[in-house]
């Protein structure tokens, strides 16, 4: 069958090449992949960010989301039948979504909802696990708090901010000018324009940050927040505990502590708690986005859909930062 893989890490690596049907276990449900989605998680993994924490082998298909079509399930599957259609983040040690197949532990899986086509369910498991993770697990999220969603306009950002409108917050975020009217469409009710604003000017006594960006925005974060709020942010630095609960090496615990010291320094003496998430699949969470999406609560926001040969090309597309929602891969 057809995938995008790599053989080894690089900004530019990867290919389209033949592999073989995935092997299956008790527990699998062998997909049929109707549709895929990039993140830039994808591109990460492409480029060696995370070999530390996520050792592949090669060759590697790329891919971390899915909707597709249950064809084949292993003798002890349960939750679904031939012939359901199905969505997912596959788990972090067995991705592989830009190909045609794709075997996976049926807890990862979620009916796709009925109100969506295939490509919009492929747009949403990892980034909205991701959101659902943030808000609703780790800052438990309640009605009338105040939530900064860095980002508004990415693939994390649009779900973040419909998902936290629900969950009763006030909700303020940044994007570029172009996509002001955009976001605040969404439901956010601050928007920062950061052509013409500096959000930690502007913005104080929030609850909680959600961040995306890199290390200069999650120090000046810690500005926007009030004592006993959360910064939580879903690219890095990790913390210790994050490596502790993988269950990582003494070393990598050791590298963790040093890369993430300075900003829990920094939060501990304002008060603040920072959070490391890196999302994981969870076939139970999902199917609670599934009934928020079937009730129109929360939308998925495609920007554009490539066919699986161009693949590359879709990577490209992202890693410039102008993707406006998710950007989907079209494989059936």
């Amino acid at each position: 069958m057809k995938a995008f893989l790599i053989d080894r890490y690089g900004k530019n690596a990867g290919h389209i090449g033949e592999i073989a049907e995935p092997s299956m276990g008790v527990h699998d449900v062998l997909i049929q992949l109707h549709a895929s989605s990039v993140n830039m998680l994808d591109s990460k993994i492409r480029a060696g960010e995370f070999k530390l924490l996520l050792p592949y082998s090669f060759p590697l298909t790329l891919g971390n989301d899915l909707a597709g079509v249950v064809v084949r399930i292993g003798s002890a599957v349960k939750r679904f039948k031939l012939g359901d259609e199905v969505y997912a983040r596959p788990p972090e040690d067995r991705i592989g979504t830009f190909a045609e197949m794709i075997a996976v532990n049926e807890n990862a899986l979620a009916l796709k909802p009925a109100n969506l086509s295939m490509a919009e369910a492929a747009s949403l498991p990892l980034v909205a696990l991701t959101a659902w993770q943030v808000l609703v697990e780790t800052a438990q999220l309640k009605k009338g708090q105040r939530v900064l969603i860095h980002a508004g306009a990415g693939g994390v950002g649009t779900v973040a901010i419909q998902l936290a409108k629900h969950l009763g917050a006030f909700v303020a975020t940044t994007t570029s000018s172009a996509n002001v009217a955009w976001v605040k469409a969404l439901g956010a009710d601050v928007v920062i324009d950061y052509n013409q604003q500096v959000f930690d000017d502007v913005l104080r006594d929030y609850d909680v940050v959600l961040n995306s960006l890199g290390a200069d925005v999650l120090a000046k974060s810690l500005k926007v927040l009030k004592p006993g709020g959360q910064l939580i942010s879903i690219s890095g630095p990790p913390t210790p505990q994050f490596a502790q609960e993988r269950g990582a090496p003494w070393i990598i615990r050791q590298v963790m502590q040093l890369l993430s010291l300075s900003i829990r320094r920094k939060a501990r003496k304002l008060g603040i708690r920072y959070a490391f998430v890196f999302m994981r699949a969870n076939g139970t969470q999902l199917q609670k986005i599934t009934q928020l999406v079937e009730s129109g609560v929360v939308r998925p926001v495609i920007d554009r859909t490539y066919p699986l040969e161009s693949t590359a090309e879709a990577l490209r597309y992202i890693e410039q930062g102008r993707s406006k929602g998710k950007v989907v891969i079209q494989i059936a």
